[in-house]
């Protein structure tokens, strides 16, 4: 138990509490996965069994950093805790248990472009219009039904419009193809579980048996499904705690309900609260301004957070003449805290309300030679030939998945096309088979002739091949010679394109990846790695130890922490979003939001906004976001965006040339070679006449610089200027408008 004397007395009496119902609200930086981690720790040490312990996060991450410290603080045997995400958790009992609900344990699991795929397929089927009804759009509808636990007969009921009545049709129909296909949404891995056990007690009370302690993380983004999950588990022996922070519940786009943790003590009045309020991450100024910011929130529990690190630095306010602006001051500031910090470039991270405000700040970055990553950029298992390889395991696993057969039945290109596809489904229909099995019916000679006929064949004979070979090999063994016999790699060396090249090394990479699984774990399935690949989230698979500028969205950072953060686009309208001017609720959400971007900081927080901005390609003017308004001013140090022409270079498209092209000096003769003189001609003006290499000059919109090279005559003539702070520019002397000075 010496490990407790880690803990400051408030988290010490949380770990401690053992029995009943708990909450820990545990304010930003002050410790919250310690305690859960030590709360584990010392339920293990107090002689509780470890798989009788249930512990939900919200990331495998998480998860994973949590496992790892229990495991050196109590030992081996703490492996034995069932720990991770709820989706992987409840997946795992669906494993063992989805027969009671009439699932094979073979089900394949559906990511999000799986799903869409599937709606697309049906909207097709149904001839409903995708330019009119967005599948995206109806995809995000079905899922926040399903995480309120709406069915579709309920939405058909509830709806009042003709687009209301189309999503419910659709619905419904995704439910039944789902099932035909033996396969699940990652909200199906919630929903599921609750109606095996409403339906079947005696499961419930077995597992209600096993997890005597139940564990939950990040509590305030739980959403309804997951909150009835947590409370029927729960019910008997009524230890359970759960950690969180109202201030920090950024979810309710994906269904996740605030009023779970608001609630928890309406819902058990004879729990114990702990609340966690020293923080260790921020500086007294920064902890200030978010607290400032935080207490303009109606609804949340009450907490009073503070600080023993330094007092800091104010909190930089930064007005921008633009976007490209903006992106030229976080370059700028990055150069500047760098050298005044001595830090890396991990240290920094670049935030931001909507992924399409990284164009101009990657832009920046780029053309300053800055290195960074963005967080949900297109991840390693979501790349097409990685999700190609994946499809044909998914099939090997489970032939009635359609959406995986689909995508494969042209890779590599196999000639079976549009009208083929029709003719299959309609055979599968008329038999009642799926469309695997109707690949194989005698009846397809029929409906099919020539080189189609004998594709579809050939690929119904390879996937049945595979089924057999699964129980016969590895994991690995059975990847490495599925992905030799359809020769997709060898395909991609004789492309010998460095894209290609690029592709065949990532299903290397994934072989790799199986190999590595099918060690780590005897016995090892084929199902377990592709429902572990389908729970990755972005934040799981983000590379932090690189030295690069780190870009993500709000929501993307929530759990992390920098020395030196950049919140971007605090203008109205933007952060916050317009809808949320209308909605109290939506508008308190989108605050802690805010909250939780300025909370990332260790050291120091600089806020931006830009007065003009291009939005959806039209330039618009803007007003600051009412957040700045709402932060204490004492905390605030406002920097005018930099009124010297290097920053309007910056911004100012080229007159001539690709800023991003370096001057090279070009062999004499060659056509563009830069000679020392101003070569005459008649009609230039006498300033014109008097520009020579070596003096210096002025530009409207790049400042002072020297001249060093010149070129061409007449309308055709150019100069090569070396402008302060912006370097070299190569201008057309017809528009460049250089002004000598004295």
């Amino acid at each position: 138990m010496s490990f407790l004397q880690q803990l400051n007395p408030v988290q010490r009496e949380a770990v401690q509490a053992l029995d009943g119902p708990v909450m820990i609200v545990a304010g930003a930086g002050s410790g919250k996965t310690r305690v859960l981690t030590y709360r584990a720790a010392y339920l293990i040490d107090q002689g509780v069994r470890p798989e009788s312990i249930l512990a939900l996060t919200f990331t495998n991450k998480a998860a994973d950093e949590m496992k790892s410290r229990i495991v050196s603080l109590v030992g081996e045997e703490s492996r034995a805790i069932w720990m991770g995400t709820f989706h992987s958790i409840f997946a795992r009992i669906l494993r063992f248990e989805c027969e009671r609900i009439h699932y094979g344990r073979n089900f394949t699991i559906y990511d999000t472009d799986d799903t869409l795929a599937l709606i697309r397929s049906i909207m097709e089927s149904l001839g409903l219009s995708q330019q009119q009804l967005l599948p995206n759009n109806i995809r995000s509808r079905i899922s926040m039904a399903k995480n309120q636990m709406v069915t579709p007969k309920e939405m058909r009921r509830s709806s009042f419009d003709p687009t209301n009545e189309r999503v419910a049709t659709v619905f419904e129909e995704y439910n039944a193809r789902l099932r035909r296909a033996n396969a699940m949404d990652f909200d199906d891995l919630l929903l599921n579980p609750l109606e095996l056990f409403t339906k079947h007690p005696d499961v419930l009370e077995r597992y209600q048996y096993r997890f005597r302690y139940i564990l939950v993380d990040e509590y305030q983004d739980t959403n309804r499904v997951q909150y009835r999950l947590i409370n029927i588990l729960a019910a008997n022996n009524r230890n359970i705690c759960v950690v969180g922070d109202d201030a920090q519940s950024i979810y309710a786009f994906r269904g996740a309900d605030i009023r779970n943790i608001l609630d928890f003590e309406k819902d058990y009045p004879d729990c114990r609260v702990f609340r966690l309020e020293q923080n260790y991450r921020s500086t007294k100024t920064v902890l200030a301004a978010a607290d400032s910011l935080i207490k303009h929130n109606v609804h949340q529990i009450p907490k009073a957070l503070w600080t023993a690190n330094d007092e800091g630095e104010p909190v930089g306010l930064i007005v921008c003449e633009d976007d490209r602006d903006e992106g030229y001051r976080i370059v700028t500031l990055i150069q500047e805290e760098s050298r005044h910090r001595k830090l890396d470039l991990k240290d920094f991270a670049v935030l931001y309300r909507t992924n399409a405000q990284s164009r101009s700040i990657e832009d920046a970055l780029r053309r300053s030679g800055i290195a960074y990553i963005i967080v949900g950029g297109v991840a390693f298992y979501k790349r097409k030939e990685i999700k190609d390889i994946l499809a044909y395991l998914k099939v090997v696993v489970n032939p009635r998945d359609e959406a995986s057969l689909v995508r494969i039945v042209n890779v590599p290109a196999r000639g079976i096309g549009d009208t083929t596809m029709r003719r299959l489904r309609a055979l599968a229909e008329k038999h009642r088979v799926s469309l695997f099995d109707a690949m194989g019916l005698t009846q397809l000679d029929k409906i099919l002739s020539g080189k189609s006929l004998r594709s579809v064949k050939q690929l119904h004979e390879l996937i049945e091949k595979f089924v057999r070979l699964r129980e016969q090999m590895s994991v690995s063994e059975l990847a490495r010679t599925l992905v030799d016999e359809i020769g997709i790699l060898q395909g991609l060396k004789d492309e010998n394109t460095p894209e290609s090249l690029s592709r065949r090394d990532n299903i290397l990479e994934l072989v790799s990846a199986l190999t590595e699984f099918a060690d780590r774990s005897a016995g090892a399935k084929l199902e377990e790695f592709l429902e572990e690949v389908s729970l990755v989230s972005d934040i799981d698979t983000a590379d932090f130890g690189r030295n690069t500028v780190t870009l993500m969205t709000l929501h993307s950072a929530k759990g992390l922490e920098f020395p030196v953060v950049f919140i971007a686009g605090l203008e109205e309208g933007l952060f916050p979003l317009s809808s949320a001017a209308e909605d109290r609720m939506e508008l308190e959400e989108e605050r802690r939001l805010m909250y939780v971007g300025m909370t990332r900081t260790m050291q120091k927080l600089y806020l931006l906004w830009a007065q003009r901005r291009y939005r959806s390609g039209v330039l618009s003017f803007s007003t600051r976001s009412r957040f700045l308004e709402e932060i204490e001013p004492s905390v605030l140090e406002s920097q005018q965006s930099t009124s010297s022409r290097a920053s309007r270079a910056y911004r100012r498209p080229l007159v001539h040339g690709d800023e991003r092209t370096p001057y090279r000096r070009k062999p004499a003769g060659e056509e563009g070679y830069f000679s020392d003189t101003m070569p005459s001609y008649e009609d230039e003006s006498q300033e014109h006449q008097q520009l020579r290499v070596g003096v210096r000059v002025f530009h409207e919109s790049f400042g002072e610089g020297k001249i060093v090279a010149m070129s061409g005559r007449g309308e055709r003539a150019r100069a090569v200027v070396e402008f302060e702070g912006v370097g070299r520019k190569n201008l057309m002397l017809k528009f460049a408008h250089l002004r000598l000075i004295s």
